[in-house]
């Protein structure tokens, strides 16, 4: 899964560790998502896109979508 995770991130001027930290999860966790290894369980991209106040589908894209 594609996503624009970390673009949104340093938008905000944050680092790793100030995301993870506000979402109550690992800077490991941060890495995976950004590297796109590791896809966001439902709950933990609605909290993603919660907190960055957009909508989870503009940060996490399906690879087989043409945006």
């Amino acid at each position: 899964m594609k996503n624009n995770l970390t673009k949104i991130r340093k938008e905000k001027r944050m680092t790793q560790q100030d995301l993870a930290n506000a979402l109550d999860i690992s800077r490991q966790t941060i890495i995976s998502l950004e590297k796109g290894k590791y896809n966001p369980s439902i709950i933990l991209a609605l909290k993603i896109g919660k907190f960055f106040n957009v909508a989870v589908e503009d940060i996490f894209l399906l690879e087989d979508d043409d945006e």
